[in-house]
C-alpha cells in the first residue's frame, strides 16, 4: 500500500560543509506538513532533531551535532512520508585541539549555549522557551482581515506571550478552519503540556538537593577552620594568609601568560579587522561582479547583489562606502539602458519581453518599460506590414522588367527568425507555388504570416500587463503590480487605438492589392501601387478570401472584442462579393466560347453535346464558389445581394441575337462537317428545347444542392431569354422554308396563262401542287432527321402559311366557269389525302388534327368565295358541303 505523501527528498544543504554546530538550511520536497509531522533528522548520523527547526515543506533549519563521520547524507523522516533520502551530502571538519599556551592561526568560533552546570545561577528568558504551536496541531490561517478582528476585540491581541492575550483571537486567527477533532486533540495537548511543566520543576528542585547541601557543608567547614584561626596568633589570620596565596597565585598567572594574553588581544584585533573586510568585501567586489555578471548573461545575480548592496548601504554616511555605492548605481544605470535596449530590440520572443520588463521592475527603472515594449511591439507591426507591400511591389516592377521570375528577399526570408511563429496554419506549397501564384495572393499570404505570427504575442503582453503578472514577487511587495493595473486601466483607450491601426492597415492593404477602387486617392498612394495587367480569377480570390478567414479565426481565438475585428468581416463580404462577380463574368464568358467547340453531331434526342458542356460549365462554377458563398458566423449571404445587384445593373436581362442576313452564319465552326446552315438552325432550336425542359430544371437542383437560395429569378430569365432565341431562329427557319413555297403557288397556278373563267375540263391534279406537296415533305424529312420533337412545330407553321395563301389566291379570282370550280375541287380535294398519305408514318393524331383544321377552314373558304362568284346557291352550298366531307374524310385516314 503507497503512503498518502511521498518520502522526503533532501536536494539542497548550505553551508554544505563546517564544523560542530554549524546553522545550516535544508532544502528539499516533501519535509513535512507541519513540525509535528517531522519525527527524525540525521546529518553524517548524528541526530539533530532536538535542534530542528521546520519552516516549510521544503525548507528545515537545524545546527550540526558532533557526528563521528567525516562525511555523510541528511535524512530527514516523517510521520507523513516515512524515511526519506538526500542527493546532497554534508562535510564535517574536525577541529584541532590547541592548548591554551599554543599558536592557532584559526580562532574558534564562541557559541552562546545554555550550560546548567557554568550558568545555574542565570536566568532564562521565558521567549526562548516559548513553543512555536502551542496547541501542537497544524495551523490553518483563515480569511478573517487583521482589521476585522481588531475591530471585534478592541483592547486584546492574539499573540499569546503578551500580556492582553485573547484566546479567542488567536482560535479565529490560527484555527478558523480547523475541525473538531483537531481542536480536541489541541485541549489534549495544552493538558500534557501543563503536567510536564509541573513535574519538571519538582523534579529540578528533587535534582538540587544534594548540591545545597555539599554548599551547606562547605560554608559550614569553612566557618569552622576560620574560628580557629582566629585563636591562634601565628603569622595572622587565615583569611590573611589566603589573600596573600591568591596575591601570589594572580601574579605568577599574570607573569606566565602575559604573552599569551597579548597575542589573544593582537589576534582580536586581527580577527576583527578580517572581519570587517569580509564583511564590506561585497561592497568593494560589486562593481566587478556587476560588469562581469552582465557579460555573461546572468542578470538575476547581478540584480540580487544590487538589492542587498542598497539595503545594507544606501543610505551609509562613510565616504568610501558612498564613492563605492555611487560606482555600483553607475553600473546599474548602464545596466538598466542595456535591458531597455534588450526590450526594445525586434525581432523578440514573448518569454523575453516578460524577461526583461521584469529585470526593469526589479532594478526600479524609470517609466513604464511594459508600455514601452507594446509601443516598439505595435510600430514594428506595422512596419512589418507596410515593408511586406513594398518588396512586392519592388519584386514585381523587377519582374516586369527582367521577365524572369527570381525569388525577393521576403519570400527568401519566409522562414528566417525575422518572423518566429510555432506553426503554420495553411497547407505547405511546392517549391514552384510561388512562380505560378500572382503577386497579389503572395502578398496576401505573407500579411497573414505577419499577423499571424506578431499579433498573438502583441495581445499576450497587454495582457499580461493588465493582470500584472510581468513582475516577479519584488515588484509585487513594492507596489508596482498595482502601479501597473492603474496604468493599464488609463491606457485602455490608447491600446484599442493600437489594435485598430493594425487592422485596418491590414484591411487597407488587401484593398489596395485587390480593391482599389474601393480607397480613396490619398489611401492609394499609401496602400495601393499594384500594377496588374490582368484581373484575378475566381480561384485565386478564393484562396484569398480562405487566408482572411485564417486571419480573422485566428484573431477571434485570442478573444479580441468584435468591434475591433468589424471592419475584417467588411473586407470578407466585399471580396466574396468580388469573387462571385468575377466568377460570373468568367463563366459568362467561357458560355460564350462553347459555340466554338459545336460538332453540331446529334444524338437520337437530336441534341449535341453543347447543353451538356453548358451544365458542366455551370456546375463547376458553383463547386469553385462553394467556399466563397459559405456564411460563416456573423457572416451575411452575399449571393442575394449579389443577385440583386446584377438585377438593378440589368445583366440578368440578356439580349441574344443571332445575325441570320448572310446565307450561312455558322459556317466556319467546324470546317469537316457539312451541315446546311438550315440543319443548323434546326439543331439548335432542338437544343433550345432541351435547355428548357431539362438543362435549367437541373440547374435549379445544382443551385439548390450547393446551397444558393433564390435562384427562381435567375431560372425564369434564362428560360425567358431562351424562348426569345428559339421564336426568332424559328420565325428565321420558317422564312427560309416556307417563302419559297408559298411563293411558287401564284406563279404555278397560273403557269400556260391559266384562267379560271376559261379553262379546259380537268384531269388531275396540277403540278404547282404536286410541287409544293413535295417541297412540304422535303421539310418534313429534313425536321425529322435532326429530331422528331420539332416536325409537329414546323410543319404545322408551313401547312398554315400554304392554306393561308391559297385562299388569299383564290379570294383574288372574280368568277370560275364550271371547268374551273371542278378543277379546284379535284385539286384541292386530293391535296389533304396526297399529303396525309406521304406523312402517316411520322405524323401524330394531333398534327393529323392540326392540318385538317387548317386545310378544311382555308379550302373550304376559298371555294365558297370562288363558287359564289359563278354558280347559284344552291349550286355552292352542295359543292362545299361535298369537298368538307372529303377533305375531313381524306384526312382521318
Amino acid at each position: 500500500m503507497s503512503r498518502a505523501h511521498q518520502p522526503p527528498l533532501v536536494t539542497g544543504i548550505s553551508p554544505n560543509e563546517g564544523t560542530s554546530w554549524t546553522k545550516v538550511t535544508i532544502r528539499g520536497e516533501n519535509l513535512g506538513t507541519g513540525p509535528a509531522d517531522l519525527v527524525g533528522l540525521s546529518i553524517c548520523g548524528h541526530n539533530c532533531l532536538l535542534t530542528a527547526e521546520w519552516m516549510s515543506a521544503s525548507k528545515i533549519v537545524c545546527h550540526v551535532g558532533p557526528a563521528k563521520d567525516d562525511k555523510g547524507e541528511i535524512i530527514v523522516s516523517t510521520k507523513s512520508g516515512g524515511h526519506g533520502t538526500s542527493t546532497v551530502s554534508f562535510k564535517l571538519l574536525k577541529a584541532e585541539k590547541i592548548g591554551i599556551l599554543d599558536q592557532s592561526a584559526v580562532w574558534v568560533d564562541e557559541m552562546n549555549y545554555y550550560d546548567m552546570r557554568t550558568d545555574r545561577n542565570k536566568g532564562i528568558s521565558p521567549l526562548s522557551l516559548r513553543p512555536s504551536n502551542p496547541l501542537g496541531i497544524d495551523v490553518d490561517k483563515g480569511k478573517v482581515p487583521l482589521k476585522d478582528l481588531e475591530a471585534m476585540f478592541p483592547g486584546v491581541s492574539g499573540d499569546f506571550t503578551s500580556e492582553n492575550f485573547s484566546a479567542t483571537w488567536y482560535l479565529i486567527e490560527n484555527h478558523s478552519v480547523t475541525s473538531f477533532d483537531q481542536l480536541r486533540m489541541a485541549a489534549s495537548n495544552l493538558k500534557k503540556q501543563a503536567t510536564r511543566k509541573n513535574e519538571g520543576s519538582l523534579a529540578y528542585v528533587k535534582g538540587g538537593l544534594s548540591t545545597f547541601f555539599e554548599a551547606q557543608d562547605a560554608l559550614a567547614a569553612i566557618h569552622q577552620r576560620l574560628e580557629s584561626d582566629g585563636t591562634e596568633k601565628v603569622e595572622g589570620s587565615m583569611t590573611q594568609r589566603l589573600e596573600n596565596v591568591l596575591n601570589r597565585a594572580s601574579d605568577t598567572a599574570d607573569t606566565l601568560f602575559q604573552e599569551v594574553l597579548g597575542r589573544k588581544d593582537k589576534a582580536d584585533s586581527t580577527r576583527n579587522a578580517l572581519n570587517v573586510l569580509q564583511r564590506f568585501k561585497f561592497l568593494f567586489n560589486l562593481p566587478l561582479n556587476i560588469e562581469r555578471n552582465t557579460h555573461k548573461g546572468d542578470y538575476d545575480v547581478v540584480i540580487n547583489d544590487y538589492e542587498k548592496a542598497k539595503s545594507l548601504f544606501g543610505n551609509t554616511e562613510v565616504p568610501v562606502f558612498k564613492k563605492v555605492y555611487a560606482e555600483v548605481e553607475t553600473r546599474i544605470g548602464a545596466l538598466r539602458s542595456l535591458l531597455l535596449d534588450k526590450l526594445l530590440e525586434t525581432p523578440s520572443t514573448l518569454h523575453d519581453q516578460k524577461r526583461y520588463i521584469r529585470y526593469l521592475s526589479d532594478l526600479h527603472a524609470p517609466g513604464d518599460p511594459a508600455w514601452q515594449c507594446i509601443y516598439a511591439q505595435h510600430k514594428w507591426i506595422l512596419g512589418l506590414m507596410q515593408n511586406c507591400k513594398e518588396e512586392f511591389i519592388n519584386d514585381q516592377r523587377a519582374l516586369d522588367l527582367e521577365g524572369d521570375p527570381r525569388p525577393s528577399a521576403l519570400s527568401r526570408n519566409r522562414d528566417t527568425a525575422s518572423l518566429k511563429r510555432g506553426c503554420s496554419l495553411r497547407t505547405p506549397r511546392p517549391s514552384t507555388w510561388r512562380y505560378e501564384t500572382p503577386q497579389q495572393v503572395q502578398f496576401v499570404e505573407k500579411l497573414s504570416d505577419v499577423v499571424i505570427g506578431q499579433l498573438p504575442n502583441f495581445w499576450k503582453l497587454w495582457i499580461s500587463y493588465v493582470n500584472g503578472s510581468l513582475f516577479s514577487e519584488t515588484g509585487e511587495k513594492s507596489g508596482q503590480v498595482e502601479k501597473s493595473k492603474k496604468n493599464a486601466r488609463q491606457r485602455q483607450n490608447d491600446f484599442k487605438k493600437m489594435i485598430e491601426e493594425v487592422t485596418h492597415r491590414l484591411v487597407k492593404l488587401v484593398r489596395g492589392a485587390l480593391l482599389p477602387s474601393t480607397l480613396t486617392e490619398l489611401e492609394l498612394r499609401l496602400y495601393g501601387g499594384w500594377e496588374s495587367k490582368t484581373e484575378l480569377t475566381g480561384p485565386w480570390l478564393t484562396q484569398v478570401i480562405h487566408t482572411v478567414r485564417i486571419i480573422f479565426e485566428a484573431l477571434v481565438a485570442l478573444e479580441i472584442p468584435n468591434d475591433l475585428l468589424q471592419v475584417i468581416q467588411d473586407l470578407l463580404l466585399e471580396l466574396r462579393h468580388h469573387c462571385l462577380l468575377v466568377t460570373l463574368h468568367h463563366t459568362a464568358g467561357d458560355v460564350k466560347r462553347l459555340a466554338e467547340k459545336e460538332d453540331w453531331v446529334v444524338d437520337n434526342e437530336g441534341i449535341t453535346s453543347l447543353p451538356a458542356q453548358f451544365e458542366q460549365c455551370m456546375v463547376q462554377m458553383l463547386q469553385s464558389l462553394k467556399e466563397p458563398m459559405e456564411t460563416k458566423p456573423g457572416e451575411v449571404n452575399v449571393f442575394v445581394n449579389c443577385l440583386e445587384q446584377l438585377i438593378q445593373a440589368g445583366t440578368l436581362h440578356p439580349v441574344i441575337s443571332v445575325d441570320l442576313a448572310s446565307p450561312d452564319p455558322f459556317s466556319g465552326l467546324q470546317e469537316n462537317f457539312c451541315a446546311t446552315p438550315e440543319q443548323r438552325l434546326l439543331i439548335i432550336l432542338s437544343n433550345c428545347q432541351y435547355l428548357e425542359k431539362h438543362t435549367f430544371l437541373n440547374m435549379a437542383e445544382h443551385f439548390e444542392k450547393h446551397g444558393f437560395t433564390g435562384t427562381d429569378k435567375i431560372t425564369q430569365v434564362s428560360v425567358h431569354a431562351v424562348k426569345e432565341l428559339d421564336e426568332s431562329l424559328f420565325d428565321a427557319y420558317i422564312e427560309r422554308k416556307s417563302d419559297p413555297i408559298v411563293g411558287s403557288l401564284e406563279p404555278g397556278i397560273y403557269a400556260g396563262y391559266f384562267d379560271w373563267r376559261d379553262c379546259s375540263t380537268p384531269t388531275g391534279v396540277r403540278n404547282y401542287l404536286k410541287e409544293a406537296l413535295v417541297n412540304i415533305i422535303t421539310v418534313h424529312a429534313e425536321v425529322f432527321t435532326v429530331s422528331k420533337e420539332l416536325v409537329p412545330r414546323v410543319l404545322t407553321r408551313i401547312v398554315d402559311g400554304v392554306a393561308e395563301e391559297m385562299s388569299r389566291l383564290m379570294q383574288c379570282v372574280s368568277s370560275f366557269s364550271m371547268n374551273g370550280a371542278i378543277q379546284v375541287h379535284h385539286t384541292h380535294a386530293h391535296a389533304p389525302h396526297s399529303l396525309t398519305h406521304s406523312l402517316t408514318h411520322s405524323l401524330t393524331n394531333s398534327l393529323t388534327s392540326s392540318l385538317t383544321h387548317s386545310l378544311t377552314h382555308s379550302l373550304t373558304l376559298a371555294l365558297s368565295l370562288s363558287l359564289s362568284l359563278s354558280c347559284s346557291f344552291s349550286l355552292t352550298h352542295s359543292l362545299t358541303s361535298s369537298l368538307t366531307h372529303s377533305l375531313t374524310r381524306s384526312l382521318t385516314h
